[in-house]
């Protein structure tokens, strides 16, 4: 294990990683975060979704370096008594899992429509594209609202579960397409190549070269849109749930404590919602940040 790392590290990526102070920065903020979502059970202080352990006395703490704050809660309160800090933990374990989830069909999906058009051309690379140029005609988050909104009338009483899978396809249909895209046209070029005409002669299943020739060759940029797509994703399921139309109330992400932070922000509980909004910010920004070192670190011309 401790080879393969070093050798990582040796190679032109790590090197690139290792002599880039923005990408080792963005990485800690990451990392930091997601092992605060990851091991939320143990690592928050209090559990703030337990109603047995919540007092409405504490509700709307402020934070403990102002004047009536509770050294118990570090960063207050919100108006149910829930630990903003415990809250934040639990909550970027919805919106990474959420938004994490939606990337990977998205990606399985947009790349796997994007190789068939791509290389097998015709009237199927023809419709699929028409179909993307459709889904590009919305804006996604309209097409999230609307997936949602009709999951949620045809399941009105669906188990949290339900919900979050409702949410997560809502946000992979409206991912799909920039995959889709970004593979066909690396197909096309991929497919003209000296080493595909050879499998061809050679008579190796079309499939069989997509899978094991052109696929290989055309993940760089998916890697890249990818990585930056987790921040986008995560803010649209923090967009879904800032609408009520995100995560159950039972089990709320960051949009959710945002939304009930909001109904308090000018009458002086500015904690409420301006910690789950920098939470957020923090990853999004840390997120996107990786996603434009790889980019230049897979770029062959800035080498």
């Amino acid at each position: 294990m401790i080879a393969l790392i070093r050798r990582a590290l040796d190679s032109d990526v790590g090197y690139s990683f290792r002599t880039s102070p923005t990408a080792i920065v963005a990485a800690v903020i990451a990392f930091v975060c997601v092992v605060c979502a990851l091991f939320a059970n143990w690592i928050a202080p209090h559990n703030p979704f337990d109603l047995a352990t919540l007092d409405l006395m504490n509700a709307r703490l402020p934070p403990v370096w102002q004047e009536g704050g509770n050294p118990a809660f570090v960063l207050g309160t919100d108006d149910q008594g829930r630990d903003i800090l415990s809250a934040l933990m639990y909550g970027a374990r919805i919106s990474l899992a959420v938004g994490l989830a939606s990337v990977v069909l998205s990606v399985l999906i947009g790349v796997t429509l994007g190789l068939l058009a791509g290389f097998l051309g015709g009237w199927i690379d023809a419709f699929l594209m028409r179909l993307c140029d459709v889904m590009l005609s919305f804006p996604p988050i309209l097409i999230a609202l609307l997936i949602a909104g009709v999951g949620r009338a045809l399941f009105p009483n669906a188990h949290e579960t339900l919900a979050f899978g409702v949410l997560i396809i809502s946000i992979t249909l409206a991912g799909w397409v920039q995959y889709a895209r970004t593979v066909r046209g690396s197909t096309l070029v991929e497919r003209s190549k000296e080493y595909v005409q050879a499998a061809r002669v050679t008579g190796v299943a079309p499939l069989r070269i997509m899978g094991r020739h052109v696929l290989p060759n055309v993940m760089g940029p998916v890697l890249v849109l990818a990585t930056i797509q987790v921040a986008t994703a995560i803010i649209t399921e923090a967009t879904l749930s800032f609408l009520g139309v995100g995560a159950p109330p039972t089990s709320p992400s960051l949009g959710t404590l945002i939304r009930v932070g909001n109904d308090y922000l000018f009458s002086g509980e500015w904690w409420i919602t301006i910690f789950p909004g920098l939470m957020l910010i923090l990853i999004a920004l840390s997120v996107n940040l990786l996603g434009d070192w790889l980019r230049d670190a897979l770029n062959p011309r800035l080498r």
